[in-house]
């Protein structure tokens, strides 16, 4: 579309993880392995903690909530990745791609929201255990799951909104996998230093917003678990904490390294890496994280199993 004597675009290629036609059949079976395997696992995890009822407390609500949210983080990005690999066709419309960054945008903002919840129930347990049960009633868990949700669409709608009030043109070629924010800044061709302030103050206050109610959770835990006198109390209260702060640092860590640095040390490779890891990877991990060390999980899945096949 010509506006002036600039062509605005209307779609886009995404060129997605190579060029190479043998590489291509490669990586796709790889990520459909990686796909069904992190659909499994996690729906896995989610039917498990549904219908065993040792496993109706808080922290496994939090994990179940967890496990369904990666169930569709992998589905924003891993079919389109997949459908590059086997098409020709590489094109998306500007309608897809915004599409595509509005529901990563919420479900990378509600992971936000709700890993933060997640310490909020591990300090309440570690803190307050005679209180416990209180202070995360089954109201207090939904309201903080759907609060999660709530937050992640409005920063979805603020920031693709904010993004696509941009204007795009020059070449139509996306050097990435899904239609994300920093690319498509790259194309445009409007000024974007109204766009980078709000999108920092977007990001910046959610993901700084969210870190510190996790770190202020576990200063308090620490403090907490360093009042333990027995090792194995000690041991046993860390152990509680454990997954869900290797979670917190994967999550976090790609997500900062993505986000946090300045556009003029982009870097595209890097980038690419990075999101594959928060994209891909880290849905893929959080059920392994959360049930390979967890004995209730591995009974509850064995009992399920007995049921299902039982032993003659």
């Amino acid at each position: 579309m010509k506006i002036g004597n600039r062509t605005v675009l209307t779609e886009f290629i995404l060129v997605g993880l190579s060029a190479d036609p043998k590489l291509q059949l490669i990586l796709f079976g790889i990520f459909l392995v990686i796909y069904l395997a992190t659909l499994s696992g996690n729906m896995t995890l989610v039917i498990l903690i549904r219908i065993d009822s040792r496993l109706h407390t808080p922290m496994y609500f939090f994990i179940g909530s967890l496990s369904f949210l990666d169930f569709w983080y992998t589905s924003v990005y891993t079919p389109k990745i997949l459908a590059n690999c086997v098409s020709e066709d590489k094109r998306i419309s500007l309608a897809g791609c915004g599409a595509q960054l509005f529901f990563s945008c919420v479900v990378a903002y509600t992971e936000c929201y709700l890993l933060a919840a997640m310490s909020y129930d591990r300090h309440a347990a570690i803190c307050n255990p005679l209180l416990y049960s209180g202070i995360m009633s089954s109201s207090v868990c939904t309201g903080l799951v759907a609060g999660s949700y709530i937050g992640g669409f409005l920063n979805a709608i603020a920031h693709t909104a904010n993004t696509f009030r941009l204007s795009f043109c020059g070449k139509n070629i996306i050097d990435h996998f899904f239609c994300d924010a920093p690319p498509l800044v790259k194309m445009s061709c409007t000024d974007t230093r109204v766009y980078e302030k709000v999108l920092l103050g977007v990001v910046g206050f959610t993901v700084l917003s969210s870190i510190l109610a996790i770190l202020i959770s576990y200063f308090n835990i620490f403090l907490a678990i360093l009042r333990i006198k027995s090792a194995s109390g000690r041991r046993k209260a860390f152990s509680t904490c454990a997954s869900h702060i290797i979670s917190v640092m994967l999550f976090y860590g790609s997500l900062l390294f993505m986000y946090s640095r300045p556009s003029s040390t982009y870097s595209l490779e890097k980038d690419k890496l990075a999101a594959l890891f928060y994209t891909v990877v880290n849905p893929l991990l959080n059920p392994l994280i959360y049930s390979v060390r967890n004995k209730d999980v591995k009974e509850a899945f064995r009992k399920a199993i007995r049921t299902i096949w039982p032993q003659r």
